[in-house]
């Protein structure tokens, strides 16, 4: 017996396509193309990890995102038994109503195929996004990229600033490289997001952040919460008020940049307590809307319907994790069985507490009166630093008082 896919139902979304669990200011129709709810989203990692991208992100949706990270091309090997062999995965996924793909790595574009395959997902009716820190897009891929309809193009930026951009890559010019690659998207009319990794360093400069944002004309941004693990499960991690802050911060001037005719989409992705505590703002100001904004909340479920159910990651190997976070588990191959029978395997009791994660909450989780809301923050940083899959999000900010009140 497969495994039932939770799915939200009724109402309107708080975000479209890719959007952020945690996301604000963006509705679309329950019909429309971009309210994926249901089936996962499939990031494929298309290379193994490159030097200078060292904090991996990603991006959550309502639906299950799958992502997929490609294998490398080795000396003398053929990239079109690859190329085939890929396609046959996407096959799988297109007949499983996968609604997206998101092409991650490493870098993605760094394969030869990966427009070939971007366009085989295409013909298929899949979305298809890049995660990518954009030094190899140039007038060229950005018109290929408008060409093939890709749906955005995430690009990661560590900092406004070029020596600190440069410092955290590794590598002297990367910063104006990656800016290139903005500008060729906005350019061409592709739509392009900036997506930044939270760090105690990089909140203290969002202000610049916004301000690149408004002066490049780009069309949306993503923060994303640290997920850090191994000997880096300390490294830059923020404490309660640094994150407060910097929430402060991206909600304050998401409302001034929105405030004309632009419309510039953000989202906080991997803290699911923003929602709830965006929730709590609007209250305290007395927004008229903040009901609404908690019952949409509500509707989309934050982490319920994120990691193990509206998310997926295929990695370089054909290893199917329940996002890019939770490396360090597998729950099979699509080199020997196809990932929809994988992401419906009822015998893996991880998986099955993915899907119905709320009751097997522990900890502050369990009588919070957010948890409908959030869904209980992310699985992959409660277990990396706990050790245990069902233990609450260390990294929830709010007080005790704040979710029993």
């Amino acid at each position: 017996m497969a495994l039932p896919i939770p799915r939200p139902t009724g109402g309107k979304l708080l975000c479209e396509f890719a959007a952020g669990s945690d996301t604000f200011k963006i509705e679309a129709d329950e019909n429309s193309p971009d309210a994926l709810a249901g089936l996962p989203v499939i990031e494929i990692t298309k290379t193994g990890p490159a030097p200078n991208h060292r904090i991996e992100e990603v991006v959550e949706g309502t639906g299950a995102l799958v992502k997929i990270k490609p294998q490398k091309k080795r000396e003398g090997q053929e990239i079109a038994p690859q190329r085939n062999r890929a396609e046959r995965h996407i096959d799988d996924l297109a007949a499983f109503q996968v609604p997206a793909v998101l092409f991650s790595g490493g870098e993605p574009l760094s394969r030869p195929d990966v427009f070939e395959l971007a366009a085989y997902a295409r013909s298929l009716g899949l979305h298809v996004v890049p995660s990518t820190n954009g030094t190899l897009i140039d007038r060229k891929a950005a018109e290929r990229l408008k060409e093939l309809q890709f749906a955005y193009v995430g690009i990661s930026l560590d900092s406004a600033f070029p020596e600190v951009h440069d410092q955290f890559r590794g590598v002297k010019g990367a910063y104006e490289r990656t800016m290139r690659g903005f500008r060729h998207c906005v350019a061409v009319g592709q739509k392009v997001g900036l997506r930044l990794t939270l760090t105690r360093e990089t909140c203290e400069n969002l202000d610049e952040i916004f301000d690149l944002i408004e002066r490049e004309g780009i069309n949306r941004a993503c923060f994303y919460h640290l997920c850090p693990s191994g000997r880096g499960k300390d490294l830059y991690r923020m404490d309660p008020e640094q994150s407060r802050r910097a929430m402060d911060t991206i909600f304050e001037r998401t409302r001034q940049l929105n405030s004309g005719d632009r419309r510039v989409e953000i989202l906080t992705v991997d803290n699911h307590c923003d929602g709830a505590y965006l929730h709590r703002r609007m209250v305290a100001e007395n927004h008229p809307r903040a009901e609404q904004v908690r019952d949409m909340l509500e509707w989309n479920g934050g982490a319920r319907y994120s990691s193990g159910v509206g998310i997926s990651n295929i990695d370089f190997n054909g290893n199917v994790h329940s996002d890019q976070l939770s490396i360090y588990r597998s729950f099979g191959n699509v080199l020997d069985r196809p990932f929809s029978e994988i992401w419906q395997d009822p015998s893996d009791t991880i998986m099955a507490g993915l899907k119905e994660r709320l009751g097997l909450l522990n900890g502050r989780c369990r009588d919070c009166r957010y948890l409908n809301l959030c869904g209980g923050g992310l699985r992959a940083r409660a277990e990396v630093v706990t050790g245990d899959p069902r233990a609450a999000d260390p990294r929830c900010y709010l007080s005790d008082a704040e979710i029993r009140a």
